[in-house]
């Protein structure tokens, strides 16, 4: 089963109430009347709109300005999300020295993404000496302190034997914690543990239920690996043609691996009428994102069609 590892958490998001589209221009008159008296929270939630486009044009660097403001005013949620700013490059020149400085300042003040996304940036070697140690020791932070992306990293790491002794069962607690907390990585790689027997005894039911959860979460991997166990059977009745739908959605959705079995569906004619041309497609797709085994099976594809 594939395994997404994604550790920088891209979170912006306003701290009061909920919007209609009608109170949208009013709330950003508001933040701005009360961030402009020196109301911190009214500069960050201004720049979080100025971010998503919600009631103005979207201005990254309108957000970055509004930011920062927050953030000199002692508002840590600015200090993150300025961060993720520069760490990504939006509005502003991509700096990753100057990420790590202002997730530690978000961090050092309580923001738990901040110690996650510090986390990140030491386990990466971004804007910093890479230091698997430290990662461990700012994602367990961030997971002791609510912060779920935390636990979902620190579950890669005991997994991976990255910075800690490789502990498959203590990757299982920590992807359980995150999973039931809503972060939907964590529920593919929990399904993935299940799946394959690591850390916990092989279960392919639950490892089909965490991965419709994923799936009908918007994560495309969970999707393909739903389809994977469809196709063989796994934990669920055989159904090739429910498989070839959530290849499909899959790869709609821009996982390569669901372009390839596709591919690889369409090629033998299982779950769907074969199609060699459509199958050379999906494997160039797949090829082109970096899927060697799609590239194979698309010459192999190209030397049948020239027969």
């Amino acid at each position: 089963m594939k395994k997404v590892v994604v550790l920088l958490v891209c979170a912006v998001v306003l701290l009061v109430g909920d919007k209609s589209g009608t109170q949208l221009p009013s709330e950003v008159e508001l933040y701005k009347k009360v961030c402009d008296v020196g109301n911190m929270l009214g500069c960050y939630n201004l720049g979080v709109m100025y971010t998503n486009g919600e009631g103005v044009e979207k201005d990254f660097s309108k957000a970055a300005e509004l930011f920062k403001k927050a953030c000199d005013g002692g508002n840590m949620h600015g200090c993150y999300n300025l961060g993720l700013i520069y760490a990504n490059g939006n509005g502003v020149e991509k700096d990753f020295s100057k990420a790590v400085e202002l997730f530690k300042k978000a961090c050092d003040g309580g923001n738990m993404l901040g110690c996650s996304n510090l986390g990140f940036m030491y386990a990466n070697g971004n804007g910093v000496e890479k230091n698997k140690q430290k990662a461990v020791e700012l994602s367990k932070k961030a997971c002791d302190g609510g912060e779920v992306r935390g636990c979902y990293n620190l579950g890669v790491m005991y997994e991976k034997g990255n910075g800690v002794e490789t502990n498959k069962q203590k990757a299982v607690e920590l992807y359980k914690k995150a999973c039931n907390g809503g972060d939907i990585l964590a529920c593919t790689n929990l399904g993935s543990m299940y799946a394959n027997g690591n850390g916990v005894e092989k279960d392919f039911g639950r490892a089909v239920q965490l991965f419709k959860k994923v799936c009908d979460g918007g994560e495309m991997n969970g999707c393909y690996n739903l389809g994977v166990m469809y196709e063989k059977g796994n934990g669920v009745e055989t159904n090739k043609q429910k498989a070839v739908e959530l290849y499909k959605k899959a790869c709609n959705g821009g996982d390569i691996l669901g372009c390839h079995n596709l591919g690889s569906m369409y090629a033998k004619g299982e779950g769907i009428e074969k199609d060699l041309g459509k199958a050379a497609q999906l494997f160039k797709k797949a090829c082109d994102g970096g899927d060697m085994d799609g590239c194979r099976n698309l010459d192999i594809i190209h030397m049948l069609m020239a027969k």
